[in-house]
């Protein structure tokens, strides 16, 4: 008995629809993405059993890390920049620490990610090319010591002007794990003579210690039960 040949047809899928949808997502992502800036400052923050996250928007972020010397070695010293993420605002808060600024000068500040150079030294930052910019911002740095004839240092200038411009500003602190005690202190003072005392830090979740300490609070919790 001969086999029976089954006739082979090509399957068509219409594919248009497809296509719509996949269209429709790529504009929503594009819409509502939050493109990141490059930073020059790296922070790599310690690690830490808290869950509680940062607020995503309205938050002005002081980054600390440790000062390396020209040879890439740390000096036992530490560094402060800040970043804050409405960009309308920071335009206000640089009108009131620098006014003295050109349109150019103002408009490349706003443009970057991370600041933190010294006000004798802004102008002349801000004048460089970008690349030189990125090589110069790491040896710089917002000072922590006061100024003569002013109550207030360059730090506490910052935070004050973003207080003033958004009463509501939140501050988080988001220093790195090698960071001198001593620079993160500094900050910290300087925040509470301001009466700043409510402030985030800003670590990294490391899952084993909170998976431990899950667990001991857990064993703690049965052991009062018994």
């Amino acid at each position: 008995m001969g086999k029976v040949k089954i006739k082979k047809e090509d399957v068509w899928i219409d594919m248009t629809p497809m296509s719509d949808v996949m269209t429709l997502l790529l504009t929503f992502f594009m819409l509502t993405s939050t493109f990141v800036k490059n930073e020059p400052v790296k922070v790599n923050t310690p690690g830490s059993v808290s869950e509680m996250k940062v607020p995503e928007n309205g938050v002005l972020t002081v980054l600390i890390s440790p000062e390396k010397n020209a040879a890439g070695l740390p000096t036992g010293e530490g560094q402060v920049f800040m970043s804050y993420d409405n960009t309308k605002e920071l335009g206000q808060i640089l009108e009131m620490v620098a006014p003295d600024l050109k349109p150019e000068q103002k408009k490349t500040f706003l443009a970057e990610s991370t600041f933190g150079a010294p006000m004798d030294k802004l102008s002349s930052y801000l004048s460089m090319s970008a690349k030189t910019r990125s090589e110069e911002l790491p040896k710089m740095g917002i000072p922590l010591d006061s100024i003569q004839g002013h109550e207030m240092t360059e730090f506490q200038q910052w935070i004050n002007a973003a207080r003033q411009v958004n009463p509501k500003v939140r501050i988080a602190l988001k220093s790195d794990a090698n960071t001198p005690y001593g620079t993160v202190k500094k900050v910290m003072s300087e925040l509470q003579d301001m009466d700043e005392s409510h402030y985030y830090m800003i670590t990294q979740l490391d899952a084993k210690k909170a998976a431990q300490a899950a667990s001991k609070e857990i064993h703690f919790s049965q052991s009062h039960r018994i």
